[in-house]
């Protein structure tokens, strides 16, 4: 909606083209909190024409009122963090100005500009929580080692058993502490390079075959069979053999790590319609890891690409995982504008299928 006063004889006088071109929303309101103006992204945030309506009844929000208030008042202008709860739960910073109505002597008007800072704010815990877990997972190896150390150099001084029953639990610590800082260099690098899309010509049966043979004594451990099923016509893709690889080979750990021993894992691909894709043609190759095992609860699905995130923190702890591997998957696969899926059924099956874009 263009944004036009109610009267042509009340408001101040303001340009409905400039406003409207204006990325945030924008409201002008009088001494009773009713929306005068109004341009285009206000009529977006509401979904409704939101003229001569109460401000305080369509954004719900006390301190938006209170900024009214205050800035009717007197205050000649103010910024601060709001919360609205509705449409959709969003922070926002709101800017709010006192304008004289060159109309009518005595009177104001408040114009508000709300600016979104939701994924600002989420940019901003997600670090702090990053900080907090990388610390967290840091401490118990260092704390681990510290200890081991002045044992060693103690009690366990003439002890040679005890000693290599130290030395052999401080080797695994500084091994998990090892995994973990490659881990985050990985994932710094692809976050870095995220919105460089590769352009190798890369065919996926040779990184499968590969990752096959790489792993294959890690299952083996576990009584378990490595099937890779490929169908022979298999496009190629654009993409980095090396991070392709680490992709697959972290999937494929995952399933030998978290599968039911003595069980088979069967790595199939075949041709398919990319997931989202906005044209009807557009082709892609569809990789599907399965396992037999426990299963994931439904619950935890959405979860599983976030950092540090772990259905079972002892045990993937107790076999070294750092809790990275399937982040690195989600960023390494948003730089070749693929897609993961994920099901489970719990007590049975679970299929992780990554489908990359075909050349």
């Amino acid at each position: 909606m263009s944004l036009k006063s109610q009267n042509k004889h009340m408001g101040p006088p303001l340009d409905a083209s400039i406003l409207d071109g204006l990325p945030d929303p924008v409201f002008l309101v009088d001494a009773k909190h009713v929306v005068v103006n109004f341009n285009r992204a206000a009529k977006e945030l509401l979904g409704a024409d939101v003229s001569s309506s109460s401000l305080d009844d369509l954004l719900n929000s006390d301190d938006i009122a209170g900024a009214i208030d205050e800035t009717l008042e007197g205050n000649p202008g103010s910024r601060r963090e709001v919360f609205l709860p509705h449409p959709i739960g969003r922070y926002y910073e709101l800017n709010i100005w006192r304008l004289p109505d060159l109309k009518s002597i005595g009177s104001c008007w408040a114009m508000l500009v709300l600016h979104d800072i939701t994924e600002t704010k989420k940019a901003s815990q997600m670090r702090a929580d990053f900080v907090a877990n990388v610390s967290h997972e840091l401490r118990s190896p260092l704390s681990a080692l510290l200890g081991f150390i002045e044992t060693l150099r103690g009690p366990a001084a003439d002890d040679p058993e005890a000693s290599d029953r130290f030395l052999s639990i401080m080797e695994n610590e500084a091994k998990r502490m090892a995994r973990l800082i490659d881990d985050l260099l990985a994932l710094s690098q692809v976050e870095t390079d995220e919105h460089i899309r590769p352009e190798q010509i890369v065919d996926l049966s040779s990184i499968l075959g590969q990752v096959g043979d790489i792993l294959l004594v890690n299952a083996k451990e576990r009584g378990m069979e490595i099937c890779v099923n490929l169908h022979d016509d298999l496009p190629k893709i654009l993409g980095d053999a090396d991070e392709l690889t680490q992709v697959f080979q972290n999937l494929v750990g995952n399933a030998i790590y978290y599968g039911r021993s003595n069980t088979q894992i069967l790595v199939s691909a075949r041709k398919c319609i990319m997931p989202d894709a906005s044209a009807s043609d557009a082709l892609g190759v569809a990789v599907t890891i399965t396992n037999e095992g426990e299963g994931i609860p439904p619950e935890h699905i959405p979860r599983l690409t976030e950092r540090f995130y772990r259905v079972d923190k002892g045990r993937s702890r107790d076999m070294g995982g750092t809790g990275l591997g399937l982040a690195i998957v989600k960023h390494i696969l948003v730089r070749h504008r693929g897609h993961l899926g994920i099901e489970s059924e719990l007590g049975a099956e679970t299929r992780f299928t990554v489908s990359l874009l075909s050349v």
